[in-house]
Formats: C-alpha cells, structure tokens, sequence
C-alpha cells in the first residue's frame, strides 16, 4: 500500500508540474460542453433532452485526451522497466497510476459537471444524479482506457489505434450513465442505470489493473 501511495503522489506531483497537459482536457470540457447551448439556442425543453449525452461524451472524450500519456513517459525514461523488476508486483503499481490519473482527469470533471449543466436548465436533483452517475463513470473509463493505453504503448499512430480499441468498450458507460440522467428527468428512477454503473465498475476494479499489467508486460519484452 505504502508503494502505490508512493505512485500516486509521485503522478500528482508530475501533473502539477505539466499544469498545461490537465488544463488542456478541463478546457476541452468545457468549451464543448458550452457550444451546444450556443449553437441550439435558448430553447430549455431541448436543452434538458440533449444534457445528458453531451455532457457524457465531452466528459468521455476529456478523459481520452490523457491516455495516451498515461504509460508513455514512463516507457520513454525507463520507469516503467524499473517497476517490473520492483519487488513489489506491477498490478498494484499500475493501479496507482490509474488512480492517478482519475483523480487529475476524471475527478475535476465530476466536479465542473453540475456547474456546465445549469447551462442545460437542470433541475438540482438531475444535477445530483449526473454527479453520482460521473463518479461511477469516470474511474470506469480510466480503466477500460489503461488497457488500451498499455496495448498500443509503443505503437507508432497509437493514438489513433487506442481510440479505436477504446471508444467501443465505452459505449456501455454512455449508455448507462447519460440513461441514468434521462431516467430520472422523465421520472422512470434513475436507480437500475446506476447499479448497472457500479456494477460495471466493480468489474473493471478487478479485471482492469490485471489486463494492463499483462498488456505492459507484452509491450515491454
């Protein structure tokens, strides 16, 4: 535990430092979000329909702005070498890196959500089950996107190669976290499509830090 901690703070520290690389996907956020008010216009029935799908896929396409950084430095100065031959096992290590990078991408993003979606004319109570249902969503497409970032590490165009793998592997949260939003909008509960959340996450905790282990292991061999 003292060793992931380690990781954790040691990426956080390098995030502060590369400001510009987390600012970057917090603008992106931001201004896609904020266009779609612009273009449609002041229309609030309209707004409240389209809120959830646009503030998901500016949320999923945020996150994948930093994936391709997740392993890559560490590959190019050879610290990822050294946590193989750490005698602490990699999975736990990878797991702090994922960590890591939720908390410097997708975390802000959970945060800046209720405020973007007072744009679309939300109710507070939608504005909470966004939260929760980002909360859920968030940590899930920073391990799904892990797996791909550690099977195109290396890869020349790999950036366009883990779009590929990764954005079909992310339908499934869209689906289930925008749903949860519209649910409770038209009054259906948003409870189903949040358990569906959570329980996709709860299986990502577990199989995610396993698969980018032995993607990297591959990668680096």
């Amino acid at each position: 535990m003292n060793a992931v901690l380690a990781i954790i703070r040691r990426d956080l520290l390098l995030a502060m430092r590369r400001k510009s690389e987390v600012l970057t996907a917090l603008f992106f956020f931001i201004i896609v979000v904020s266009l779609f008010p612009l273009g449609i216009g002041p229309e609030s029935a309209l707004l409240r329909k389209i809120a959830p799908g646009v503030l998901w896929v500016a949320a999923l396409l945020a996150t994948m702005l930093g994936l391709a950084r997740l392993f890559a430095p560490d590959h190019a100065d050879g610290t990822l070498e050294q946590m193989l031959l750490s005698p602490t096992p990699l999975g736990p290590l990878i797991a702090g890196k994922i960590a890591a990078h939720w908390l410097t991408t997708g975390l802000p993003l959970v945060l800046l959500a209720p405020v973007l979606g007072l744009q679309f004319d939300l109710e507070a109570s939608a504005l909470g089950v966004l939260v929760v249902a980002l909360l859920l969503g968030t940590p899930l497409l920073s391990l799904i996107g892990a797996i791909g970032a550690a099977l195109t590490l290396g890869v020349r165009g790999g950036g366009v190669l883990l779009s590929l793998l990764v954005l079909p592997l992310y339908v499934p949260a869209l689906i289930f976290g925008a749903g949860a939003v519209e649910a409770h909008i038209s009054g259906l509960g948003a409870g189903g499509h949040l358990s569906l959340l959570a329980a996709l996450l709860a299986l990502a905790v577990f199989f995610a830090p396993w698969a980018t282990t032995a993607a990297l292991r591959i990668a680096l061999e």
